[in-house]
């Protein structure tokens, strides 16, 4: 008789133990999870479809990002395109992609209404910086300087004591938020000179211009400063880096923002779980993004409280 009820006290108290485990918390401890705990959760068993556009200053990042949760959840597809943050937002306003990625929040790009329905995620900051054709003899600008260039008044490199060379402007179009952040924070919100500047797209395709035309001079994102196919310029004697921004000190910067439609459900939330889990982080610093927990200033979306 005790050899039957001894296996019977053991697969009771087990029970009694799986249940105890798996109810409400204990009074005293935490019932919210960790950042990872959610990730961990809402990437498990996740099958579907993502499409992201937008941002090409953030689709380095999105892209490593969903071939690395692609091999966790092979059920899953993600497709990211770039197009501009003005694209992204558009798209994700009508409901054709899942994800609008953006350099800009949703509120410098769409009207209020539109804005007000997406949900934003912040994923990471990214800097912006003047860059130029690598045999062009100039390092450091002064803002004015700088304002001179894009507006055409100065058109020569040898007016900043460069060579005798013209200056030739490669802009990105009025979509990008990329030149959205630098007109802001770089050019004191002034506008562009009219006709004076080639356009290009693709922040990658621009790069490659900037690299092979004399006299160069473009912006881009850091996330496409990764080797020494451009320079960079200091500006006002500051180097554009990620130490200054996080100081306060290099003032051309934003966050990059992954919207959605309302809540994120299904595969493109457990993908946004992901891409801002502590998984990615490193991905983050490898592929030219800060850290938002890094920063020492802060911005908020116009309109919004301080």
């Amino acid at each position: 008789m005790k050899k039957l009820i001894l296996p019977f006290l053991a697969v009771t108290l087990a029970a009694a133990s799986l249940v105890g485990c798996s109810g409400s918390p204990a009074a005293g401890s935490s019932a919210v999870q960790s950042k990872a705990a959610v990730s961990a959760s809402d990437t498990s068993a996740v099958s579907g479809q993502v499409t992201c556009s937008g941002s090409s200053a953030l689709q380095p990042l999105v892209q490593a990002a969903a071939d690395s949760f692609q091999e966790k959840n092979p059920d899953v597809s993600v497709m990211v395109n770039a197009g501009g943050s003005g694209t992204g937002l558009q798209n994700v306003s009508d409901k054709t992609v899942d994800i609008g990625d953006s350099d800009l929040f949703a509120e410098e790009k769409l009207d209020s209404a539109k804005a007000s329905a997406l949900e934003d995620h912040i994923v990471c900051v990214v800097g912006v910086a003047a860059v130029v054709n690598p045999k062009v003899d100039v390092s450091n600008v002064t803002k004015q300087q700088l304002l001179d260039i894009f507006t055409g008044k100065t058109t020569n490199w040898k007016e900043l004591g460069g060579k005798d060379q013209k200056i030739v402007i490669i802009n990105r179009p009025v979509s990008s938020g990329t030149r959205a952040l630098f007109k802001k924070y770089a050019l004191e919100g002034k506008g562009e000179a009219a006709g004076v500047a080639l356009t290009e797209d693709n922040s990658g395709i621009l790069k490659q211009n900037v690299a092979q035309t004399p006299g160069a001079i473009a912006y881009l994102a850091f996330s496409y400063l990764t080797d020494s196919t451009v320079k960079s310029l200091s500006i006002d004697g500051v180097k554009p880096t990620y130490d200054n921004i996080y100081s306060g000190r290099y003032g051309v910067w934003g966050y990059e923002h992954m919207y959605t439609y309302g809540k994120a459900t299904g595969a493109a939330k457990a993908f946004l779980n992901y891409i801002q889990g502590p998984d990615c982080e490193k991905v983050i610093a490898e592929k030219g993004y800060g850290l938002s927990q890094k920063m020492t200033v802060k911005r908020s979306a116009p309109g919004a409280k301080q």
